[in-house]
């Protein structure tokens, strides 16, 4: 079973007090943030994906029948695609260029993720946590403590734990290198918008992404049945007390994704199985989301709502984007795809960014292979999902996994 954990302070680390209220709800401060991101998309965007999708402003192809977008969207971006085609049936600025926050451990996790055994055990050493932000979201994981892979994984997705991806970039050989392999990774994808600075998305100068490309890294993520796994796991319980590296107490966490939890005015979203969320000073609040209905499966990647007096707005914001897409299904024609979907070239194939680039170069992405181990923990629903083709990413072959088990609604 998961387990779980309550925020505690990093000792002798550089993450503050405010760094324990703020990891409640997934809020990441950088007390030197960079200048906000400019209030207008520029005129010209990457059309990996397709030309439409190039363009400024709100993409959409309404065709007979087809309920119109909801009115109530203020975010930056955002982008609403089927899971299963890849098709994006809907799109504002999906290249603009944006802070990404913590969402960007979404790629953190699909390029780390095969690397370590969910059962390998590893003891913090203060070394570990050094460079985690100040007022960063932590899960509170502790120098001189053993954990499990696993453990650390779900701090990473439950509580965005920027302390827990330290220890886990520490394991991969430190910072440097970790940022290198994601970069490298989010090319192979070709997430042509995407420049890694941090690991844990910490606001930083020069670091962004897209919506289009939070997009890429969820739907390559959840090929992986341990990603699924951890992105679908609401509570979980991490060491809290230990004894010669044995746990002889621990705690509970709650998944910050308030699609599962509600809170205040906001309710659960039915169906909703993942991915991830964010919030920093620079970035704003960012999120993406894959749910089901009826057999269909939509993601939804939601970037800097700009209406400050409703709350959780990213969270409304994907909810009415969720809805729309499981109304107009069969109703619009596509107004792009996502890249390495059936039928759609790759970028190094056809598409190009604003700065003419041809896209990556083909070369094998081996971690990029499917993972065949199930998760447990609020994992049942299967979710049909282009079961048994090859699929060409970035001059990449494999095979996209038949069932995508999701959440139940336990």
């Amino acid at each position: 079973m998961p387990a779980t954990h309550a925020s505690y302070f990093l000792k002798k680390s550089a993450v503050t007090a405010a760094a324990v209220a703020l990891s409640a709800s997934g809020l990441a401060l950088s007390a030197t943030a960079p200048a906000a991101a400019a209030d207008k998309p520029p005129a010209r965007m990457s059309t990996v994906g397709g030309a439409q999708l190039g363009k400024p402003g709100t993409q959409v192809n309404l065709g007979a029948g087809a309920p119109v977008l909801p009115k109530e969207l203020t975010a930056k971006s955002w982008i609403v695609s089927d899971a299963e085609s890849g098709e994006v049936l809907a799109a504002h600025n999906a290249h603009w260029r944006l802070p990404p926050a913590s969402t960007l451990k979404m790629l953190f996790a699909d390029t780390l993720l095969h690397k370590f055994p969910k059962t390998q055990k590893h003891k913090v050493e203060l070394s570990d946590l050094q460079g985690v932000g100040t007022g960063s979201s932590v899960a509170g994981i502790k120098e001189e403590y053993t954990y499990t892979v696993r453990d650390l994984w779900l701090g990473v997705f439950l509580r965005s734990g920027n302390d827990a991806v330290h220890v886990l970039s520490a394991m991969n050989g430190g910072v440097p290198q970790t940022v290198s392999d994601m970069q490298a990774h989010a090319d192979e994808l070709g997430a042509k918008d995407t420049h890694v600075v941090t690991p844990d998305g910490y606001d930083e100068k020069g670091q962004y992404s897209s919506a289009y490309d939070l997009t890429l890294f969820a739907r390559s993520g959840m090929q992986n049945g341990d990603f699924r796994e951890y992105c679908s796991t609401v509570t979980a319980k991490l060491p809290k007390k230990q004894k010669k590296g044995k746990t002889t107490e621990t705690f509970e966490i709650q998944n910050t994704n308030r699609l599962f939890t509600g809170e205040g005015d906001l309710s659960p979203y039915k169906g909703i199985a993942g991915v991830k969320n964010g919030n920093t000073t620079n970035a704003g609040a960012t999120f993406t989301g894959v749910a089901q209905r009826d057999g269909k499966v939509l993601l939804v990647t939601v970037m800097t709502p700009q209406n400050s007096k409703e709350s959780h707005a990213v969270y409304k914001e994907t909810a009415r984007l969720l809805d729309w897409g499981f109304a107009a299904d069969g109703k619009v024609t596509p107004v792009g795809r996502l890249v390495g979907a059936e039928g759609t070239e790759s970028p190094a194939a056809g598409a190009s960014s604003p700065t003419g680039d041809a896209g990556p170069a083909a070369k094998p992405a081996a971690h990029a292979a499917v993972s065949t181990s199930g998760g447990s923990s609020g994992i049942g629903i299967a979710l049909a999902i282009t079961g048994g083709v090859l699929v060409l990413l970035a001059g990449a072959v494999f095979v996209v996994r038949k069932k995508w088990p999701l959440r139940t609604n336990d």
